[in-house]
């Protein structure tokens, strides 16, 4: 809370409603006015663990949303740069800002998956929801943006979503308003490897429906509970497509919920699954229908690609079984590129935390990255 005072308080601005660029277009909330300098700097690690002290899980990225504003605001206006807000869904707004005409941009999420828990830090690593995924990402990519700035470096910028843990929202809301940019360096945990293909997502609702009865006299009713369970045991029999850079597909039953007391017959349950998948979705999509035909309801939530990846000069390589916003952005952001620090093994934990070492080593990489793309911008002309 400290660090997040002193980022928002102690500096020569005014608090006002502006009417700059700086300020919120719709009016809506208080920014601050910077006049004669930027807010006392924070580090690499103090900005992670400013950001990972805000609670925002999906849905919820409003306050860690204008917290960035607020902080890049500064840098906006003392590097010349523009930001603004994207707005995504009510109340949840995309920040990007600019220096010049974009033709790199860093991005990567702000929103967690539940439950929130602050930071905490010894010598080696930042704890916290969020600190490898992505909060420590999104600060890597600011002091990578002010060190690339202090060079007198330009044309790139950064853009921070919302939603990427549900439904890419974010995303969606950026794809339909790009801003002209070749390049996309998407950042997610990849232990600072850059990842030359990821799996895709296949997500179902599944819900069955029931006749409610008492327990003692279950002939008399029809549980859906029973049905769901019936059901989910032959989706969990359905044979998994694999693929040799990628993988094996999966499936995970990550919720169930339904009935209404232990002594009554269900009358409604649901179940949400997810297949991570390799390629083509349709035999799995075939598989499903036919495990819930006549039984219950399948609703395709969610479908995001597997995606095949182009490498960089230079850097260490990997592969991941997880799903990103690269398929949502649909390239309209340029040619993506999936690095970031921190192992995906700690993300969704309670044990989740970032290397500081790593988090260093993530700065000089996006640093590297924007400066070599940017020099191609004679032959992408």
């Amino acid at each position: 809370m400290r660090a997040v005072f002193r980022a928002a308080f102690e500096s020569d601005g005014a608090l006002s409603r502006g009417s700059g660029p700086e300020s919120d277009p719709r009016g809506s909330f208080l920014s601050l006015r910077f006049i004669q300098k930027r807010p006392v700097p924070m580090n690499l690690f103090e900005l992670t663990r400013a950001l990972v002290d805000i609670e925002s899980v999906t849905n919820g990225e409003k306050k860690v949303g204008d917290y960035l504003f607020t902080h890049l605001s500064a840098l906006a206006s003392e590097r010349n740069g523009r930001i603004e807000r994207i707005p995504a869904a009510p109340g949840r707004d995309n920040i990007f800002v600019s220096w010049g005409q974009p033709f790199v941009t860093l991005s990567t999420h702000m929103d967690t998956v539940p439950p929130f828990c602050g930071s905490r830090e010894d010598g080696e690593f930042i704890w916290g929801r969020g600190a490898c995924d992505a909060k420590g990402i999104i600060a890597a990519m600011i002091a990578a943006a002010e060190k690339l700035l202090a060079a007198g470096t330009r044309n790139f910028g950064l853009l921070f979503v919302v939603g990427e843990e549900r439904n890419s929202a974010g995303a969606k809301a950026a794809a339909a308003n790009p801003r002209g940019s070749r390049f996309l360096i998407n950042g997610e945990p990849t232990e600072n490897r850059l990842s030359l293909g990821s799996k895709g997502a296949l997500r179902y609702e599944i819900t069955a429906q029931g006749k409610l009865a008492h327990s003692a006299y279950p002939e008399l009713g029809h549980s859906a509970i029973h049905t769901l369970l019936d059901v989910l045991h032959d989706v969990r029999k359905i044979p998994l497509p694999e693929d040799p850079l990628l993988g094996r597909s999966t499936l995970n039953i990550g919720t169930i919920s339904g009935g209404r007391a232990p002594n009554v017959v269900a009358d409604h349950a649901a179940a949400e699954i997810m297949f991570r998948t390799i390629g083509d979705p349709s035999t799995i999509r075939e598989a499903v229908s036919a495990a819930v035909a006549g039984r219950a309801e399948a609703r395709e939530v969610l479908h995001t690609p597997a995606l095949h990846l182009t490498g960089f000069d230079g850097l260490p390589t990997t592969f991941v079984a997880f799903t990103t916003d690269i398929p949502t952005f649909n390239g309209v952001w340029g040619q993506p590129f999936l690095i970031g620090p921190g192992s995906i093994h700690l993300a969704h934990t309670n044990e989740e935390r970032i290397s500081k070492t790593e988090l260093s080593e993530a700065v000089d990489i996006y640093v590297r990255m924007t400066r070599q793309l940017l020099a191609t911008r004679g032959s992408q002309a």
